[in-house]
């Protein structure tokens, strides 16, 4: 990937937290930097084949402009994901600086920035209890929803025995593949919202419920931390996991296993034979 630059864009804008900030307008410069490839554009000389900054600049200011925000962080990060959403950037890496910030102190400058990511990011769904299709569509929907995902596949519902031997009923379980740019914690905290407006319970471990999504792969990282484990823990023994996962996904080499989905599912295939 190949990289557009954009260098100390200044808006005279208010926001602080401030009474005088909201009131007098101060500079903000933005700095940022946008991961696209623009090898089709480099070649024919076309720019229909690339981003036009200067249509991006415009964007920027324009959102300064006619937003009010108490913190540079917010006006940084609400910024940036603005641009991902209108733009087919893999990344973006903003920051926005404060020259005049009111703080009493000899100082240059004060700054924020933030990095978005685009990732693919693959999740196992299933639910054992009510109207478990019914759940499960809801869940893709919800997905769907969310203006900082973009769901690109959904495998086909396979039903499957409990797993773990505390769950009474039979799942039905699927995989989607999306792609995001929130971070692992904060997509965890959306499953979480999700579960719960499906009245997930989380009573007992393994037990019965509505509705349970988790994230097995998030891009090709390795996370074992604040509760989160990526690639999921012993996910490569459980065929609910793998067949969903094979259907949509079966030459995905999981950073951790390092091997391909299709060969997992044959290795357990095999075992239980």
């Amino acid at each position: 990937m190949s990289e557009i630059t954009i260098t100390n864009l200044k808006v005279f804008a208010k926001h602080g937290v401030l009474e005088k900030e909201k009131i007098t307008p101060q500079p903000f410069l933005f700095n940022c930097i946008l991961e696209y490839g623009f090898e089709k554009a480099a070649l024919s000389d076309n720019l229909d084949f690339t981003l036009d900054y200067g249509v991006i600049m415009q964007d920027i200011t324009d959102f300064c402009l006619q937003n009010q925000f108490d913190l540079i962080e917010t006006l940084c990060y609400r910024a940036a994901e603005m641009i991902m959403r209108k733009y087919p950037v893999k990344s973006i890496k903003m920051s926005v600086s404060k020259p005049h910030a009111p703080v009493d102190l000899p100082f240059e400058n004060v700054s924020v920035s933030v990095h978005l990511k685009r990732r693919e990011v693959y999740l196992s769904m299933g639910s054992n209890l009510g109207d478990r299709k019914s759940i499960l569509d809801k869940a893709v929907d919800a997905l769907k929803e969310n203006k900082a995902i973009d769901v690109l596949e959904v495998s086909s519902y396979y039903e499957n025995p409990p797993y773990g031997g505390v769950a009474k009923y039979p799942f039905i379980n699927t995989a989607v593949k999306i792609s995001t740019y929130l971070s692992p914690f904060a997509l965890l905290d959306f499953i979480h919202a999700t579960e719960a407006k499906a009245k997930r319970s989380r009573d007992v471990r393994w037990g019965d419920r509505t509705l349970d999504i988790d994230i097995i792969f998030y891009g090709d990282e390795i996370i074992n931390e604040n509760g989160l484990t990526v690639p999921h823990a012993d996910y490569h023994n459980r065929d609910f996991v793998l067949v969903p996962l094979n259907e949509i996904a079966p030459n995905y080499v999981c950073p951790l296993q390092r091997q391909r989905i299709s060969q997992l599912l044959a290795n357990l295939q095999a075992k239980s034979k």
